[in-house]
C-alpha cells in the first residue's frame, strides 16, 4: 500500500489538461493501486492523477456499492441525462465544499488498466463522483463550477463514510 500525497490548490498541475496514457504497463498499474489507497485513506470517493502531481487522463473512483473500485484510463462521458445540483468538496480544496450543478446520469468509456475498453452508466454520487474526476484531468476544479461556495461544516464520525472527491 503506497499512501501518496495529495497536491494542494492552487498547484498549477491541477490546472493542468492531463496527457492520454499511452503505456499500459507496471507504472500506470502503480499508479492506479496507490490512487485507490490515498482515495481510501483520506475518506474520499474519487481521486485523479493530477491530484498526486501527475498529468495523465487516470482516475479511480468508489462512489456506490453497484460499481465498487472504478479505474479508469482516458474516460470521456459519452452521455449525460438529466440534472443534480449538491454539494462537492475536494481532496485537493480541503475544507470547502460547493454546491455545483451536474448531469444526474452519466455513461462513461474508457480504458482499464490493460488497455481494454471499458463502460459504465451511473446516476446519483456515482455520476457526480464521475464528472468531478473527469473535469480534474481538464484542468477544472469544482470551484470553477460551484453556485456557491462554503466552508464545509465538520460532520462528526458516525458511519466511517467520507463523501470527498
Amino acid at each position: 500500500m503506497s499512501i501518496r500525497l495529495i497536491v494542494k490548490h492552487p498547484d498549477d498541475v491541477l490546472r493542468e489538461r492531463a496527457q492520454e496514457v499511452t503505456k499500459f504497463n507496471a507504472n500506470l498499474h502503480k499508479l492506479l493501486d496507490d490512487l485507490a489507497d490515498t482515495m481510501y485513506d483520506a475518506d474520499g470517493v474519487g481521486l485523479a492523477a493530477p491530484q498526486v502531481g501527475i498529468a495523465k487522463r487516470v482516475f479511480v473512483v468508489d462512489a456506490d456499492e453497484e460499481h465498487g473500485l472504478v479505474e479508469l484510463v482516458n474516460p470521456e462521458i459519452v452521455s449525460r441525462e438529466g440534472e443534480q445540483l449538491g454539494p462537492e468538496g475536494c481532496l485537493s480544496i480541503p475544507g470547502l465544499q460547493g454546491d455545483v450543478r451536474r448531469a444526474q446520469k452519466v455513461t462513461v468509456r474508457g480504458q482499464d488498466r490493460n488497455g481494454n475498453p471499458v463502460e459504465y452508466t451511473g446516476t446519483d454520487l456515482f455520476a457526480r463522483a464521475i464528472q468531478h474526476e473527469l473535469d480534474h484531468l481538464n484542468g477544472v476544479l469544482f470551484i470553477d463550477l460551484a453556485e456557491s461556495v462554503y466552508e464545509r461544516k465538520a460532520i462528526p464520525e458516525q458511519d466511517g463514510d467520507g463523501d470527498g472527491e
